[in-house]
């Protein structure tokens, strides 16, 4: 066997190739002793006597593994009731040569594992790896302590050196995609590449949901954070959340040098996002300083600011998340925090928070950056036109908060009405959309009033009351200042389906009703964009693919018809003044797909 091990170990250097039959895999599995042996022989060594030497190497790895991985045998050996000793039988000579204890025999006492890890892995099989051999969401999610069990179990393996999450195989890959994904635990670790989080806790994929940044804080972008995890328990089930610091941790270093060097100094205003992250985690520090008393020093305070660290951000997530407090009051999720120790490997779980269950009753139900967007005061002319990327960003990010049911407009004073009605509007953005009931575009985009200049009618269009779209268009951005203007359509628009259906009745030779209304008229003025998407899709398209595509070719259709019809707009836009971007409304999902500008916009400029 060890000849063989050797062989193949040698052979797949130049070679490598996954093992076909369980003797393959035996041979693979002793691969360990073989590279060992070679190392020990030197490079240029013959593979006969690399094989020789493995023998021996194999007996010293299999009494390491004895007292590594059994207890008994551990407290036996310690205790001087049961003695291990190696011998290699040479069957030229008859004789035995007698080799001793393990080199190793006094540092493997000191290990404190229980069960080897092929056992771990059998008795949890069913949990660890699910039923598709990854975990997926036909699995079902592990109690809180079983979940953090499988992390302890998963460090010991790590710190032991030997891992037992294999590489994932197709199949595999192919379950996580059509399963979807069931983690047992999010974990929120440091951006820190020496914490690779997955490979320290021997997880597969599937197992684990990763939040990171630097210093595993909530002290910047906390609202996406707080998202994330609110996400992975309430849809993906999942009910063990981790916080997880690491020692020599650089922006917990980094924010103590910042505290102690600014003591007693008027506090500065940031100049990058870097001084901005360590200034923010400097009341950690402080926190950490008060700890420990005068008389720490700089490393001390270090060490000591990486656990408060992560009871701060434990204490964030209770304080924040009315979620995740209602599944943690429910017994559903528990929330615990660790300490991966860089030097050895070995993390130090370190339970809850010790104001776990103060910070249940908070009512807190938004992170400060979000609560600060709720008071901003609302536009007027006192204000400056707003640059069209930043209106798009405010679009963008009201629309996210409006699909995440967590609108933050909702806030109108008399001070704010006030302002309003005597200084003056300043929309950053003028919108063209549909009078459809189901697109209330103030509550699509989280905006307040005076946020938005909007303009409305049936299938967005221009192509009837055209004086009036323009007419108000050139008001919003010459009188207003109004420096980006969004043309939205939405998905199931009614008039964008009748107009398809009239198109197609056309092409039947099928003539409109003789008393047509204005109604038949604005079918009749959309049919032709129902006629662009039906050429694009070509003959075999349905009458539905045509009304689908024909949504945003609308969109565009309006975009083109408001360059066409409006020089000083047009002069606008040329100039970098004004932007004018297109998008469509999912009414099925809340989200809105940003189409950006017309295809034909610089064509239609440079005219």
């Amino acid at each position: 066997a060890i000849y063989g091990a050797t062989k193949t170990y040698l052979a797949k250097k130049s070679d490598p190739a996954a093992a076909t039959t369980a003797l393959d895999g035996l041979l693979s599995g002793l691969a360990v002793v073989a590279e060992k042996a070679e190392y020990d022989m030197g490079p240029m060594a013959d593979e006969e006597f690399v094989a020789a030497h493995a023998v021996k190497v194999n007996v010293f790895h299999t009494i390491d593994y004895l007292l590594q991985y059994s207890r008994a045998i551990r407290e036996g050996v310690a205790s001087g009731n049961i003695e291990i000793q190696g011998a290699v039988y040479d069957l030229s000579t008859g004789l035995v040569d007698f080799m001793g204890r393990s080199p190793r025999q006094a540092d493997l006492l000191k290990s404190d594992v229980a069960l080897p890890p092929t056992v771990v892995m059998m008795s949890n099989a069913a949990v660890r790896r699910g039923k598709l051999g990854v975990r997926t969401g036909v699995d079902v999610a592990p109690a809180p302590e079983e979940a953090l069990d499988l992390l302890m179990q998963g460090n010991y393996r790590y710190v032991a050196g030997e891992p037992t999450s294999n590489a994932t195989s197709s199949p595999m890959r192919k379950a996580l995609v059509k399963k979807g994904q069931a983690p047992h635990t999010a974990v929120v670790g440091c951006a820190d590449s020496r914490a690779p989080l997955e490979t320290l806790f021997d997880m597969m994929p599937g197992e684990l949901f990763v939040v990171r940044n630097a210093g595993n804080t909530a002290t910047h972008a906390e609202g996406s954070m707080v998202g994330s995890l609110e996400f992975c328990c309430g849809k993906l089930g999942t009910r063990l959340i981790m916080v997880l610091g690491h020692t020599q941790c650089g922006a917990i270093v980094g924010a103590t040098g910042t505290y102690l060097a600014n003591i007693g100094k008027p506090q500065m205003k940031p100049g990058s996002a870097l001084e901005g992250l360590l200034a923010d985690l400097t009341g950690t520090i402080k926190k950490a300083s008060d700890e420990l008393g005068p008389g720490a020093s700089k490393e001390e305070l270090a060490a000591h600011a990486v656990k408060v660290n992560v009871f701060e951000t434990m204490n964030f997530l209770l304080q924040y998340s009315e979620p995740l407090r209602q599944l943690m009051s429910a017994g559903k999720v528990d929330l615990q925090g660790g300490i991966y120790h860089l030097e050895t490997g070995r993390v130090e779980f370190l339970g809850r928070s010790p104001k776990h269950q103060e910070l249940l009753a908070s009512k807190g139900s938004l992170p400060p950056s979000m609560q600060k967007e709720m008071t901003r005061a609302v536009r007027t002319t006192d204000d400056k036109p707003m640059e069209p990327e930043a209106a798009l960003k405010l679009m963008k990010e009201g629309n996210d908060r409006y699909c995440h049911g967590k609108p933050m407009a909702g806030k109108f004073d008399s001070e704010m009405r006030k302002a309003l009605s005597t200084i003056g509007q300043a929309p950053h953005t003028a919108v063209v959309g549909c009078a459809d009931s189901r697109v209330p575009l103030e509550l699509v985009f989280d905006v307040l009033p005076g946020d938005l200049f909007v303009m409305r009618n049936a299938g967005n269009t221009v192509t009837h009351a055209r004086g009036s779209i323009i007419g108000s268009l050139e008001f919003c951005v010459t009188a207003l200042r109004t420096r980006f203007v969004m043309v939205l359509g939405h998905t199931n628009c009614g008039a964008i389906k009748g107009a398809t259906a009239t198109y197609l009745k056309s092409k039947k030779g099928e003539a409109p009703a003789k008393d047509s209304g204005a109604l038949e008229g604005l079918l009749a003025g959309l049919s032709s964009v129902a006629g662009d998407a039906a050429a694009q899709l070509g003959p075999s398209a349905s009458e539905k693919e045509i009304a689908d595509l024909a949504v945003s070719v609308n969109v565009f259709n309006t975009m083109d018809t408001i360059l066409k019809s409006s020089s000083d707009f047009r002069d606008k836009v040329r100039s970098g003044d004004v932007q004018l971007q297109g998008a469509v409304y999912d009414l099925n999902t809340g989200r809105v797909e940003w189409l950006g500008q017309s295809p034909k916009q610089a064509s239609i400029l440079s005219s």
